[in-house]
């Protein structure tokens, strides 16, 4: 087998392999909520993520450290560069979600529950899907 088909492979492989590690803490993480997610729903809510962060980034009351990592969050997620490319179907966004998630976790705990409330863009329920997958309680 030539060389450039294994290296190929192996990189096939150990994409798929943390695409899936990345789903099961998705997954993981929706059910230790004990609540349903509709995924669809989730996948539509990207743009409401993106404005939050952007809101989040702009408010003088959020702390400047959480602002800054909120600000390189944005400019992670507008980059083409990733570590995993999103022009891969699927896997190419799973690194963004969990990023996203760990993200929303930090500012939970430093901007506090009702800054994300506040500047929160889209319905009610698309924050408790948000709120469900990054696995902070409503307050």
């Amino acid at each position: 087998m030539p060389e450039w088909l294994v290296v190929l492979l192996g990189v096939s492989a150990g994409l798929v392999v943390l695409w899936l590690l990345l789903v099961a803490v998705l997954w993981w993480q929706q059910r230790r909520s004990g609540e349903a997610v509709d995924w669809r729903s989730v996948l539509r809510l990207a743009p409401d993520v993106v404005r939050l962060l952007r809101r989040l980034t702009a408010d003088p009351t959020v702390p400047p450290g959480t602002r800054w990592w909120l600000g390189g969050l944005l400019v992670y997620l507008l980059l083409p560069i990733d570590l995993i490319p999103d022009f891969l179907p699927v896997i190419g966004y799973a690194d963004d979600a969990i990023v996203v998630a760990i993200a929303l976790r930090f500012a939970i705990r430093h901007a506090g529950m009702p800054a994300i409330e506040r500047h929160w863009p889209g319905t009610p329920e698309g924050l408790s899907s948000v709120l469900t997958l990054v696995g902070a309680a409503r307050g």
